[in-house]
């Protein structure tokens, strides 16, 4: 198998992993898991710091 072969193949290989990805992300049986990841940000689940002078830079 020459270089021109093998490049070949390589491309085809790349093309339908990344037809599978999309095919992936776009199913309808993901829809639901990426709403609720997409809803994370705006959630209100943040820790309270129990120390924030040791955050924040200052020295005690």
């Amino acid at each position: 198998m020459d270089y021109v072969t093998a490049s070949s193949v390589m491309t085809v290989v790349m093309l339908l992993a990344f037809l599978g990805i999309i095919w992936w992300a776009f199913s309808s049986k993901r829809s639901e898991a990426f709403l609720d990841a997409a809803r994370l940000p705006f959630e209100d689940h943040a820790p309270a710091l129990r120390n924030p002078d040791r955050h924040s830079g200052r020295q005690p």
